[in-house]
């Protein structure tokens, strides 16, 4: 699998299903700023909102044109017509716990301080992907809002300075151990 990470922002993205894992997905890409549409005969009451534009039907394959994203979060037999359809787009399609139907997989994702980490398991393993979601999470410092700080700050600078990539790793793990020095000395 080849790993991205999608810029949704403004971008048209189709929901084919109405129910709760439906719900659960719509949620995520309202707030990476997509453009949802939801299509389904029976749709939950949670998404009717003004942000998501809701087509109450059967699915048809003319739903995904003009969508830059997809997710299939019916049945399988509907899920297997989304998936054809969107390959016929060469659209990718995240068909949710249904990997048969999918050319796209999600995995589980930790969101902290504007660090993201995804971690997948080619959507064989969804549970697993939770859990190790859960444990990187844990993981993550606490104050990780301090490290994007510095960070941003010293990219600045060796931008300005025109400081090599290769030599910012280290560079960066000097101005990282600096910050708890600092906190250190303050003690």
């Amino acid at each position: 699998m080849f790993p991205a990470f999608l810029n949704l922002a403004g971008k048209r993205v189709v929901v084919v299903g109405g129910g709760q894992v439906a719900a659960g997905k719509v949620e995520g890409l309202l707030r990476a700023g997509a453009r949802v549409t939801v299509v389904a005969p029976e749709i939950r009451s949670e998404l009717e909102r003004s942000d998501v534009t809701l087509v109450r039907r059967a699915f048809e394959p003319s739903d995904l044109d003009g969508a830059w994203w997809v997710v299939a979060a019916a049945p399988g037999v509907v899920n297997q017509a989304v998936r054809a359809a969107g390959d016929a787009r060469h659209l990718f399609v995240n068909a949710v716990d249904d990997p048969e139907h999918a050319s796209a997989y999600l995995g589980g994702v930790v969101r902290k301080a504007g660090v993201t980490i995804a971690i997948s398991t080619d959507g064989r393993a969804p549970a697993l992907a939770g859990l190790l979601r859960e444990a990187i999470d844990a993981w993550l410092p606490v104050d990780l809002d301090r490290w994007m700080d510095a960070a941003d700050e010293a990219r600045t600078a060796w931008r300005r300075d025109g400081v090599p990539m290769s030599e910012r790793r280290p560079l960066l793990l000097d101005v990282l151990n600096g910050l708890y020095e600092k906190a250190g000395q303050k003690s």
